[in-house]
């Protein structure tokens, strides 16, 4: 009897141009093989044409590497587009904000929609091409009402590409384990939903999503994220070298090496080989 074929997962690293650290981790995982995927802040401070032009050669060494669009509508990084609303100062609004914002149905569609085609075409321009994919910066594309912006903005400027939902298909006490997945399950069935009545394709499962302030066992993390993960299914993850552009962006800097760190190293290639998972 033959042996199983392997799953083939997305391993997608995020926030590419938040910081020329984060983005040489990045690429240094491509090269070895460690990652085949990751998505672009296109607001972010290093998304120069040198850093475009080294992930693009970093991506041509991968057999299988996905460049997608990391929309970002959340503080501290400001829009593209002129006379977007709601707005804390000149600064999108924090996460928080942004989806009780939503939730309570007081944003505006077709600012988020104006928006995310801004950032579309500003993608297209750096890389001279449609993103692969399309998924969002603290899973703002996942919110109510950003979500109707996004999809309408994805349907128009990138039909082909396909779109991140962050929902599990686990068992219900494996998935209350977690509550900031469950979040992000309860409102990705809306944003499936809403994309595949738009004709959007999008990953059919979703893992990656943990308490960044606790200085958490990521390979353990990782075999969990693996387990029952169906082929095509993605996992997100946010490996980074730590410098002072990030520092002043973004909390999370530490557990970025952490990720770097495991996902370089042996114990994770192990860890492929035994789950029956390939990146290739």
């Amino acid at each position: 009897m033959s042996a199983a074929a392997p799953r083939r997962i997305w391993l997608c690293a995020d926030d590419y141009g938040i910081s020329p650290g984060v983005n040489r981790a990045i690429r240094d995982l491509i090269e070895r093989g460690r990652l085949n995927a990751t998505s672009v802040m296109m607001v972010g401070p290093a998304v120069g044409r040198s850093e475009i032009e080294a992930l693009q050669a970093s991506a041509k060494l991968s057999p299988r590497c996905a460049i997608g669009l990391h929309v970002t509508l959340s503080a501290p990084f400001r829009p593209l587009t002129m006379h977007f609303r709601p707005l804390d100062g000149d600064m999108f609004l924090a996460f928080p904000k942004l989806l009780r914002a939503g939730l309570t149905r007081r944003l505006d569609r077709e600012f988020f929609r104006n928006e995310v085609k801004a950032q579309l075409v500003a993608f297209m321009e750096a890389f001279g091409c449609p993103p692969d994919f399309v998924d969002g910066h603290q899973h703002v594309q996942l919110y109510p009402q950003v979500r109707d912006g996004f999809v309408d903005a994805v349907t128009d400027g990138a039909p082909n590409a396909w779109v991140r939902q962050g929902g599990r298909d686990l068992p219900l006490a494996q998935r209350l384990a977690s509550p900031k997945a469950m979040v992000l399950d309860i409102l990705s069935a809306q944003f499936r939903r809403r994309a595949g009545s738009a004709g959007l394709s999008f990953n059919p499962g979703f893992a990656g999503a943990y308490d960044f302030t606790r200085a958490a066992d990521f390979g353990a993390l990782m075999r969990q994220f693996l387990e029952g993960l169906p082929d095509d299914g993605l996992v997100m993850c946010h490996p980074g070298f730590v410098d002072d552009i990030l520092a002043g962006l973004d909390p999370m800097t530490d557990v970025r090496e952490r990720e770097h760190a495991y996902l370089a190293g042996d114990a994770f290639a192990r860890l492929l080989t035994d789950s029956g998972v390939t990146l290739g």
